[in-house]
């Protein structure tokens, strides 16, 4: 992972915002049903409370690429790219740490429940894992710096 010491302008176009932190592999994994379930309004609800990274397929990750926390204002933004050509697979918007955006797994470290947006207010939980476990600290690190 690439922890960016203080503030530096992320390279997004149209986005006037600082770049917080960087890992080049990051692996999403879809929630299994028991990780999950459908609330009174629609909206897929996780139970942030129990998840286990143990219970993931771990050795098939359902997409593989980069990860970068942006800031604008108060606002933090996790963002899955493509590693090569800087596609945006998915982002989540965090307004506070921790909070329901993301929520770190009860049985690693290296593991984490993000809810992503779409911009069109469809949101989804995805389970996110780190490589390496440097890189789930710079993570927890550059999000709990950003909101103190």
């Amino acid at each position: 992972m690439q922890f960016l010491p203080g503030p530096r302008w992320d390279p997004t176009p149209g986005f006037a915002g600082a770049q917080l932190v960087q890992s080049e592999r990051t692996d999403v994994t879809n929630l299994p049903p028991s990780a999950a379930s459908v609330g009174a309004s629609g909206f897929l609800l996780t139970l942030l409370q129990c998840c286990r990274a143990a219970e993931w397929q771990l050795d098939q990750p359902a997409w593989s690429g980069r990860l970068r926390i942006t800031a604008k204002g108060k606002i933090a933004f996790i963002k899955l790219e493509d590693k090569t050509s800087g596609e945006l697979f998915a982002q989540a918007p965090v307004e506070q740490f921790p909070g329901i955006a993301v929520e770190s797994v009860t049985d690693s470290s290296r593991y984490f429940v993000l809810r992503i947006e779409d911009g069109n207010g469809r949101r989804a939980f995805i389970g996110v894992g780190f490589v390496d476990r440097g890189d789930a600290f710079d993570f927890n690190v550059a999000l709990q710096d950003h909101f103190k």
